[in-house]
């Protein structure tokens, strides 16, 4: 088991630099890397609305075209919120491998690990003051710290705690979304006006924006998203220990995976497309648990897909291995262009446009990914990253 551990969820483990005491030989789990590389690409799909007007995201007519419909029911089948979680159970997996290697070593993990949990936080305070408000990183650094606690619980009492932590925080986020405002958003609305204004101002104004809304963010996630996502965590790490990355579910499994997927997204679907702002905000949270079983479901595709053949699905393992780095170039593209290149974008695409647009940069990275690493054996924020976390340590050594 341990000489096919992928090194982590966004790094690659095959790295040149001197990172003797913490970097390992042991081949790239290719069902990791080719899961990890959809999740980047389809986590832009869903971010690209919240480009622009970064807290209220997308605005429809009051009116919506039929192909705004169409689109979002899509969305709620196979977009929204399924990569998200995906990631997430896939950061539990890289937290439990590159525990398990450190100490396999006769290192002392924690002290790794805390340190590259806490750098992501920096990098996801950077990213989400500087860059774009919808971070998530802070999010995974927080709530790795969390998932890392309980790491040593068996696979089945793994599951239970994550559907505590799931369900819990669930339970609270309805509660905040009900105490949300009525004020409609359309682009018809005088607060979309509002909005565009503020979004599309000087950089200077916009700053002041991503720090309300990172604050924000930072008060809430503790409450909410951290218990949501350490519990995704949870449930990676024992998914992977009883090998679904290697052999994906069985066929009843699948098939009650199926059944909750159409059937939670159906009653999401549903209450979303009502005029009744309560039952919009208990679809907002539907969309979330209905993001789970299909998350797993991209998890099986990938694995008898890929079979964990470095040759199978070559150019979505190589985007999966530049994750961190194009999770942030998507971030600076997609702000480039909705704020200050293009911001009248924001007044005319309806939701075909930005799925247009979404797919186009899909094939960008695509090749941008398989092009870099001709040259390079490692993204640059990855190796950033690498080295900040562990240059201590190294010299702690010396």
């Amino acid at each position: 088991m341990q000489a096919n551990l992928p090194n982590d969820t966004w790094s690659r483990s095959n790295s040149t630099q001197p990172l003797s005491t913490v970097a390992t030989s042991s081949p790239r789990n290719a069902n990791l890397d080719a899961i990890r590389g959809l999740a980047v690409l389809g986590i832009f799909f869903m971010n690209i609305y919240f480009m622009g007007i970064s807290f209220y995201g997308y605005a429809p007519h009051e009116m919506p075209p039929l192909s705004d419909h169409m689109i979002k029911v899509f969305n709620h089948f196979f977009i929204e919120g399924r990569f998200i979680s995906l990631f997430s159970i896939l950061f539990g997996v890289g937290l439990f491998i590159q525990y398990q290697r450190f100490s396999a070593k006769g290192l002392n993990a924690y002290p790794l690990l805390r340190s590259r949990l806490g750098w992501l936080m920096v990098f996801g305070l950077i990213h989400g003051i500087i860059i774009w408000p919808g971070d998530i990183l802070f999010t995974y650094g927080i709530s790795g710290f969390l998932a890392l606690y309980y790491k040593d619980l068996s696979i089945g009492e793994l599951k239970r705690k994550a559907n505590i932590f799931i369900f819990g925080a669930l339970v609270i986020i309805t509660l905040v979304s009900l105490a949300g405002s009525d004020e409609p958003f359309t682009r018809e609305s005088s607060l979309f006006a509002l909005q565009y204004s503020a979004w599309t101002s000087s950089y200077a104004d916009q700053l002041f924006l991503h720090l309300m809304q990172v604050g924000y963010m930072a008060l809430v996630i503790p409450f909410t998203l951290m218990w949501f996502t350490a519990g995704l965590m949870l449930l990676g790490m024992a998914l992977y220990q009883q090998g679904t990355f290697e052999r994906g579910f069985s066929k009843s499994v699948l098939v009650k995976l199926v059944l909750a997927s159409v059937t939670l997204s159906l009653l999401d679907t549903v209450l979303g497309l009502t005029k009744n702002t309560i039952l919009v905000a208990f679809s907002d949270v539907l969309i979330m648990l209905s993001a789970i079983p299909m998350a797993l479901i991209y998890i099986h595709i990938m694995v008898i897909i890929c079979k964990n053949n470095p040759n199978r699905l070559t150019s979505l393992q190589n985007v999966g291995k530049l994750a961190f780095s194009l999770y942030i170039l998507q971030s600076i593209v997609g702000v480039l262009v909705f704020r200050h290149l293009a911001p009248e974008l924001l007044l005319s695409l309806d939701r075909w446009g930005y799925m247009l647009m979404a797919i186009v940069y899909s094939v960008v990275q695509l090749l941008l990914a398989s092009l870099y690493l001709r040259y390079f054996k490692q993204g640059p924020l990855e190796k950033l990253w690498r080295h900040l976390a562990f240059k201590k340590h190294l010299q702690q050594q010396k």
